[in-house]
């Protein structure tokens, strides 16, 4: 333990007896044990905490090096002519334009070619007669 030795710790020991004496020497055993055991909590907590922001470090780099390879591939991609999103798009729209408005000339061409009811000044209804049933039964 920290490169000391039995006898180090043998000599450690009874310096803590002469000095402290034997009625407070537990105490303080109590105090030292507790204050280890709070560093290496926080030797600990920093050692966490900084592999944490080394993953996060290297994750960084890792997605920046693929924004790169990304932004690579799109300006290879804008150096061609034919492709372009906004032509398909606008090819697509002229033909559904075109499309509509062939619909709607032959729908229009449809109506011209419907004849119409001439116009009556007289509106007139038939009025059914019933004719009285006989009885089953008077027969």
């Amino acid at each position: 333990m920290f490169g000391m030795g039995f006898s180090e710790l043998v000599m450690i020991a009874i310096i803590a007896i002469l000095f402290l004496g034997p009625d407070k020497l537990p105490d303080a055993m109590v105090k030292v044990a507790r204050f280890i055991k709070s560093a290496k909590k926080a030797i600990g907590d920093a050692k966490g905490a900084l592999d944490e922001e080394m993953k996060i470090a290297d994750l960084k780099e890792e997605a920046l090096s693929y924004k790169r390879q990304l932004d690579a591939a799109t300006d290879e991609l804008k150096g061609f002519k034919n492709i372009n999103p906004m032509n398909d798009l606008n090819d697509a729209l002229s033909d559904a334009k075109s499309s509509f408005a062939d619909a709607a000339r032959s729908a229009e061409a449809d109506t011209i070619a419907t004849p119409v009811e001439p116009k009556r000044e007289k509106i007139t209804f038939e009025k059914k007669v019933k004719t009285p049933e006989t009885p089953k039964g008077d027969a």
